[in-house]
């Protein structure tokens, strides 16, 4: 026995070494969440929790922009019954002066037998000694106290291909041809600005948890909230979603960002014209549906596409404006023809068009900004039959529909693209996918059906009328 090595000799049982413990503890870790919080910057937070300063964008990136949440600010306090790291460095320090068990327990308050199971469970045995050591002790306690537990959607692969389906599903027209869209090979990060996007239905994580209770109603496993779904996207060890598919989502972040960081000009061509402030009050509420709100979403090389939206149903309709004959790029006209595509005589055309296929009902109004593609506004009053009304300059949020609209769109049509290519069925397939998406203003309803219940209800109103 002399001979033996002295871990051999340890009365404990031999252990796979988990590596070696950290230097940095608990409170080191709330703090850094704290900061990033309140709007700091990974480095400055690191700063703020007195760790290294590399070491702050590490955590930030491991943990997908958002904090555990044992670690985020909202997180409850530890509970006194658990012994703190100030506490082990007190119980070394006295073990290292000679002081027994019960009077270390009297000095801090403890139970004599917490403190000697502290001593025996979290002492280190690298040497083959039982040597307490407060760091070593510390992480100990936090890998016993760890409580993994299975995810809901890495448990129940029926609620997991909802949500995959839902966020990364193919886009289709109303047929069901399926549009693929520009390839796009993930790269681990944001979608770059200005750069073509991946297409797909791109529910947001609420719309998915709220229609979940629609779909399946008498089914409570098939729930889960929205919160958990990103976690599963940007905690990777909290679930069964693959990282990549928060390319789907509205914003594209492989990260997510704290609230706290993120806190036109142009001539009026309108003449004659009728401004807002003088809009009815039936339109003002959204009570009656017929009523619409417009704008172009400009692209590359002044390439553009025409957005409508209905205010009452949200319901969308896109409009082609390809590029007219003659048209060369870098080589227009000064004060000549509008060849983009999208000039006054073409957006008008693209309007009446969309809008002799709607029901005389759905055909009121339509406000718009003052750009000079409405320049024959007069003119398209007497085609469609149409009430037109003028935002005033610079005052995007008097058309809010349409400019949220316009930016879910950015997710399939995004800035600094050429939106010229687009042909019209893959328009119709875009304006199916918002139509056909739910909606947190419409009670998780879709456009779709909001528009389609009116109808039924005016046909219904009209035959009982009529009989």
């Amino acid at each position: 026995m002399a001979g033996r090595r002295a871990s051999e000799r340890c009365t404990r049982e031999k252990l796979r070494s988990p590596g070696r413990p950290p230097a940095w503890q608990r409170e080191h870790h709330c703090l850094f969440w704290l900061s990033i919080a309140r709007g700091r910057t990974s480095e400055d937070a690191a700063a703020d929790a007195g760790i290294s300063t590399p070491l702050g964008p590490r955590w930030f990136r491991s943990s997908g922009g958002m904090p555990p949440t044992h670690l985020a600010p909202s997180a409850p306090a530890l509970s006194g019954r658990f012994l703190s790291f100030q506490e082990r460095e007190d119980i070394a320090l006295e073990l290292a002066r000679g002081s027994g068990i019960r009077a270390i327990a009297r000095k801090l308050g403890r139970s004599a037998s917490t403190i000697s199971r502290e001593v025996r469970r979290n002492a280190a045995t690298r040497s083959g000694n039982l040597e307490y050591r407060p760091i070593a002790a510390q992480w100990h306690a936090h890998r016993a106290g760890r409580r993994p537990r299975l995810g809901k959607l890495a448990g129940n692969p029926a609620l997991r291909m909802y949500v995959e389906e839902r966020l990364s599903g193919q886009i289709t027209d109303i047929k069901g041809a399926g549009f693929a869209g520009p390839e796009i090979i993930w790269k681990k990060r944001r979608a770059v600005l200005r750069q073509n996007r991946r297409w797909s239905v791109a529910w947001s994580p609420e719309q998915i948890a709220h229609r979940l209770r629609i779909d399946y109603p008498e089914d409570p496993t098939m729930r889960i909230s929205h919160e958990a779904i990103y976690q599963s996207l940007y905690i990777q060890g909290r679930g069964a979603l693959r990282q990549e598919l928060t390319a789907c989502l509205r914003s594209g972040r492989a990260l997510r960002t704290p609230r706290e960081r993120t806190r036109g000009r142009g001539k009026s061509f309108i003449g004659e014209a009728i401004m807002i402030s003088e809009r009815p009050a039936e339109i003002e509420d959204r009570a009656v549906p017929g009523h619409w709100e417009g704008d172009l979403i400009l692209g590359l090389h002044s390439s553009a596409i025409g957005t409508l939206v209905e205010r009452s149903s949200r319901f969308t309709m896109l409009l082609h404006l390809p590029r007219e004959e003659g048209y060369q790029r870098g080589q227009g006209i000064k004060n000549g023809p509008p060849l983009a595509g999208h000039g006054a005589e073409a957006v008008r055309k693209a309007i009446v068009q969309s809008m002799c296929e709607l029901p005389e009902k759905l055909r009121q109004s339509l406000t718009w900004d003052q750009g000079a593609e409405m320049a024959q506004h007069a003119k398209l009053k007497v085609d469609s039959g149409l009430e037109i009304y003028f935002c005033n300059p610079q005052s995007p949020w008097q058309r809010g529909s349409n400019e949220n609209t316009n930016g879910l769109l950015r997710q399939y049509f995004p800035k600094g693209t050429d939106l010229s290519r687009h042909s019209i069925s893959e328009l119709h397939a875009v304006a199916h996918a918002l139509n056909t998406r739910p909606r947190k203003t419409l009670g998780w309803k879709t456009p779709a059906e909001v528009l389609d219940q009116f109808l039924v209800t005016r046909y219904e109103a009209g035959v009982a009328t009529t009989g």
